[in-house]
């Protein structure tokens, strides 16, 4: 028989193993998991600069203002660019905090919006850029085009970057928090935590870290393991979806 991979057991609060091939480990201290505020402030002051972005971008095409050592065109690439990064990372920040302090879901169209607010600002910041050059009559053609196509990618890309895939509501995070007790487990690259370090789902995965349910979540591990839900016999608690005896195993 194979000897059973150890695996390296690393604290949420601390970054530190705390454990090696044991189940064995300190009990986790109830530590915050961030500052939702905080992360919500950042997101909106980013923005608010990649709107600034757009404006200057904007009036750099239609020949209003430009820097004298620098192309136009390269000017516009540069700030469309920085728009792009202020929006992707403005909408991290703000799905961080969404983990964190999430929305409740019992008004389906507040939670959608408020789970969304980055794919909001990233059509904020573009879509009216590519109106208006479109419409006109003061860019060159060539601007236009070359603007235009940049500006598209870059609203598909920070839209892609910024819409929430997998939201958690205030009622799910919970009833997650009142179904388990102890401590959960997830690995680097999982999707979903744990309640069983020697869950089959993470035989591939040599490193797990482990912390509290709220953690998890923070964590962007927003569901639990099928394989757990079925193996503590958890109910109530949304679960990643699939049936447990077809669920591919997570690899690190």
């Amino acid at each position: 028989m194979a000897e059973e991979k150890k695996k390296k057991i690393v604290s949420a609060d601390t970054g530190e193993i705390v454990a090696a091939g044991s189940k064995k480990k300190p009990p986790q201290a109830a530590a915050p998991v961030g500052n939702a505020t905080g992360l919500r402030i950042g997101a909106i002051v980013l923005w608010l600069l990649a709107v600034g972005f757009e404006v200057l971008a904007l009036l750099v095409a239609l020949g209003k203002w430009s820097l004298s050592f620098m192309p136009s065109m390269t000017q516009l690439i540069v700030l469309l660019i920085l728009d792009l990064a202020c929006v992707i990372i403005g909408s991290q920040l703000w799905k961080k905090a969404n983990h964190i302090r999430p929305a409740s879901e019992k008004n389906p169209l507040t939670f959608w919006l408020w789970n969304n607010m980055g794919l909001i600002a990233c059509v904020i910041a573009f879509l009216p850029f590519i109106i208006i050059l479109l419409t006109s009559k003061e860019a060159d053609k060539k601007t236009k085009a070359i603007a235009t196509v940049v500006a598209v990618i870059a609203l598909l890309i920070g839209g892609l970057a910024s819409y929430d895939f997998n939201p958690v509501s205030e009622e799910q995070q919970q009833a997650a928090i009142n179904a388990i007790a102890d401590d959960v487990y997830w690995s680097p690259f999982g999707h979903v935590y744990h309640t069983h370090d020697d869950c089959q789902a993470l035989n591939h995965s040599d490193q797990l870290t482990y912390g509290t349910v709220e953690q998890a979540i923070a964590a962007n591990r927003t569901r639990l393991c099928a394989f757990c839900a079925k193996r503590d016999d958890i109910t109530g608690v949304v679960t990643d979806g699939a049936d447990a005896d077809d669920l591919e195993l997570e690899e690190e």
